[in-house]
């Protein structure tokens, strides 16, 4: 989870949003929805011990054909889109560091631990590990170093009723489309779930472990980049967190500081392509006719589905920008998120009259009540302000349902067995 997100989204928010409260109060919120959809996708995999994530919910609660079309947005922009916005900030922070184009450094760093994933995924989940400690160790560090150095000449926490009004204006909600993606990963457990040891009894316990910590860092970050840079500095930058540490740390920590979250959106974008090919993996599992994208190499890689993942995101870099991205990859992935969410009723009207001993979300109905309304409510938000974004995801939601119809609706499906 820890990755992109925290260190490049404050800036987006900013431009539409001037209050210290409410740009709080968009992290509080994005982490309780997060851990709302936690709570849920625990009793999901508890319920449906399968690798897939939305893809395997969507077909066994609702139908092959809307778990397809989820699988297809996974195969072609969930893990791009993702993958390209992690690319582009290394590049953004890495230009603080050496002189070399943003666009230069995104596609160099994607090939190569493409490369890397392909050769070995024990390799490459190492790598992931200490690149996850050391973002954490950096988190917090520059949390207690801010709090130290103190607050610029101009920060006013105030809770005026301008302030409360910014709360549930549009700006807000759109810019839960930018949060939404910084706690993206809430739900990546349950895309690898034969990879984990008893996952009906595990998977529960890391979706809330997980989403709870993550909640309580990024909250503290953030308002420590509030705490030390003026709102007006943040409007519209990328490399936000940057900007924080020269102020703390003066130019020379600033660069330091750049250095480590470099190597932390460098975990990010390896996080990606450990996860993405094994939805397609599991994809491809179930449908014969693209039987050659779960093929592993002799290292065990899913080789096909990286190269493809990769060349989708190198697409995105050179012809999007940033924002763009972001917010397409936001809204549609929300579609499936509430989807699944709300499949969680159907399963327990099915199962009704089974007393199982399995993880069950606490405070049903209204967890899973609240995750829909807040999400669906971010969606009217985004589709009203962005409208081209959000029809493109539509649409290539639509293309992935045609493609069902005419290739895959005859297709044995071991999902249906």
């Amino acid at each position: 989870m820890i990755g992109t997100g925290v260190y490049t989204s404050l800036g987006l928010q900013a431009v539409g949003i001037n209050s210290v409260f409410a740009l709080v109060m968009i992290w509080i919120t994005g982490g309780l929805v997060a851990l709302s959809g936690a709570l849920v996708y625990g009793e999901l995999a508890a319920r449906i011990p399968r690798s897939g994530g939305e893809y395997i919910f969507l077909s066994k609660i609702f139908h092959p054909a809307f778990g397809f079309l989820s699988g297809f947005i996974s195969m072609t922009i969930g893990f791009a889109a993702p993958l390209a916005i992690a690319a582009i900030a290394l590049g953004t922070y890495a230009g603080n560091i050496i002189p070399v184009q943003p666009m230069i450094t995104a596609v160099t760093f994607i090939i190569f631990l493409t490369i890397l994933n392909s050769s070995s995924f024990r390799t490459g989940a190492n790598f992931n590990f200490v690149t996850t400690i050391l973002n954490i160790i950096l988190i917090l560090s520059l949390c207690i170093a801010g709090f130290i150095k103190g607050h610029h000449d101009g920060f006013n926490l105030t809770f005026t009723r301008s302030d409360f009004r910014q709360v549930f204006s549009a700006p807000f909600a759109v810019s839960l489309v930018y949060v939404s993606f910084a706690y993206s990963g809430w739900n990546s457990a349950a895309y690898i779930t034969h990879q984990v040891k008893n996952p009906v009894k595990n998977l529960p316990a890391i979706f809330i472990t997980g989403t709870l910590i993550v909640m309580t860092l990024y909250t503290l970050l953030n308002f420590v980049f509030l705490y030390t840079v003026p709102v007006n500095e943040l409007s519209g930058k990328v490399d936000i967190a940057f900007l924080a540490a020269r102020n703390i740390f003066g130019n020379e920590g600033g660069i330091f500081v750049a250095v480590l979250i470099s190597v932390g959106l460098i975990a990010s974008i390896n996080s990606l392509l450990i996860l993405g090919p094994r939805v397609t993996q599991a994809i491809a599992e179930d449908y014969p006719l693209l039987g050659f994208l779960g093929k592993e190499n002799k290292n065990g890689s899913p080789f096909y589905a990286t190269i493809v993942l990769t060349i989708i995101s190198l697409v995105l870099i050179w012809t999007s920008t940033f924002e763009q991205i972001m917010t397409l990859i936001g809204f549609t992935l929300s579609i499936f998120t509430i989807t699944s969410v709300a499949g969680l009723f159907s399963l327990r009207y099915k199962a009704r009259n089974n007393c199982e001993n399995i993880y069950k979300t606490p405070g049903y109905p209204f967890v899973p009540v609240f995750f829909i309304l807040i999400e669906g409510c971010m969606m009217i938000y985004v589709f009203t302000n962005r409208p081209v974004q959000s029809l493109v995801g539509i649409g290539i939601a639509l293309t992935g349902l045609i493609i069902w119809f005419l290739f895959f609706k005859t297709a044995v499906k071991k999902s249906n067995e």
